[in-house]
């Protein structure tokens, strides 16, 4: 699981940056077909930017979690 090179999920991470139309991507799998791991597309910034990304969003998925809008 690195932020450089290929990710497990490479092909599904290219995919999800393509269909947004965006600088970069992040795509984090729990228990997939080839297990758990992450996929990350993105310019040198966005790569070093990252531990500040998620977290910015973890108060974001709390109270997602908290309100119910995540549940699955």
């Amino acid at each position: 699981m690195s932020p450089r090179g290929p990710g497990k999920y490479d092909d599904l991470c290219a995919l999800v940056r393509n269909r947004a139309m965006a600088r970069g991507a992040i795509v984090i799998v729990l228990g997939g077909s080839k297990g758990s791991g992450f996929s990350l597309q993105g310019d040198e910034e966005l790569t070093r930017r990252l531990p500040e990304i998620l977290e910015e969003m973890i108060p974001q998925i709390r109270a997602a979690l908290r309100t119910g809008d995540l549940d699955s």
